[in-house]
């Protein structure tokens, strides 16, 4: 069976190393911080001391990290992923991150005779757990071929191509965009429903069973009325940074992004608040309490 690598083992990328681990898998991974991937070493992952180290070997390596500056760290210089990686490994590059440091990354590799991709995974670390997460795809459509039945194990949710490299991080970008978006209409059909009268409870459901009931809905719908998650499945600072990469390109691009600038700025408000470690959810509780009815429970 091929080697794999998995660089990155947060709460994403430690799921998605599980799922290729319970495949039976051979994987190498790194963790800068090495003590959270230990449970994954006991299911049988081998851990690197050095990204490189994790990719020399591999057929595929993955990736799953914080931002720009974080992926450039792990790849470039002596110890990073670009170093080791041998003359026709693939590269499949899962974190959001812009899709000009995705292609600068991409000459790197194909200068050693290797190919990238750029992967992006759209999901929770719930919808990972549930196989339902799916995945965009920029590159070679060859290299995506022999990557394809991997990436089937860690999203079975779906696979699509979308042209070439840098354009699948552009497709998170679009996609993230919306669930804060989506997120904030959510909250003002809540409490704009509440305020005339309606139980909160009961507005919650007739818009879960409603033609708005998207996934991004039907999974943070309920914590308005049960509260907040303590352990947030996607965070407010980071969902800042992917919103901040989407109205770049939209500046980059011509296009206007005005619903995305005014959530942008909510999402400010709340981590003035204290709230940026929390879920991005909790914009309910800020128009909550802006609007004179209490936040969600258990905040």
């Amino acid at each position: 069976m091929d080697r794999l690598a998995f660089v990155g083992l947060g709460a994403m990328g430690s799921r998605l190393a599980r799922r290729l681990l319970d495949a039976r898998h051979p994987v190498a991974g790194y963790n800068r911080t090495a003590d959270k991937a230990r449970a994954l070493e006991a299911a049988g992952l081998k851990l690197a001391a050095t990204p490189r180290a994790a990719a020399e070997g591999a057929a595929v390596v993955f990736s799953m990290v914080t931002d720009d500056t974080a992926l450039r760290a792990v790849a470039l210089g002596p110890g990073g992923i670009v170093a080791g990686l041998g003359r026709g490994a693939v590269w499949a590059e899962m974190s959001t991150v812009s899709p000009a440091i995705t292609r600068e990354l991409g000459d790197a590799v194909t200068a050693r005779g290797a190919a990238m991709l750029d992967t992006p995974i759209s999901g929770s670390t719930i919808t990972v757990e549930q196989g339902a997460a799916s995945i965009a795809v920029g590159g070679d459509g060859e290299a995506l071929a022999r990557v394809r039945p991997y990436l089937s194990v860690m999203a079975p949710g779906g696979i699509t191509h979308v042209g070439p490299l840098g354009l699948a991080k552009t497709m998170k970008i679009a996609t993230n965009l919306g669930l804060a978006v989506q997120m904030l209409a959510f909250a003002e059909a809540v409490l704009l429903a509440e305020k005339a009268g309606i139980a909160r409870e009961t507005a919650v459901d007739a818009l879960l069973k409603s033609v708005i009931a998207s996934p991004m809905v039907k999974y943070r719908g309920p914590y308005v009325v049960g509260g907040m998650p303590r352990d947030a499945w996607f965070n407010i600072r980071m969902i800042q940074k992917d919103m901040q990469l989407a109205l770049d390109q939209g500046h980059a691009t011509g296009v206007t992004l005005p619903t995305t600038a005014l959530t942008q700025q909510w999402l400010t408000m709340a981590r003035g608040l204290g709230l940026g470690e929390r879920d991005f959810g909790t914009l309910f509780d800020v128009l909550a309490g802006l609007s004179g009815v209490p936040p969600s429970p258990n905040r």
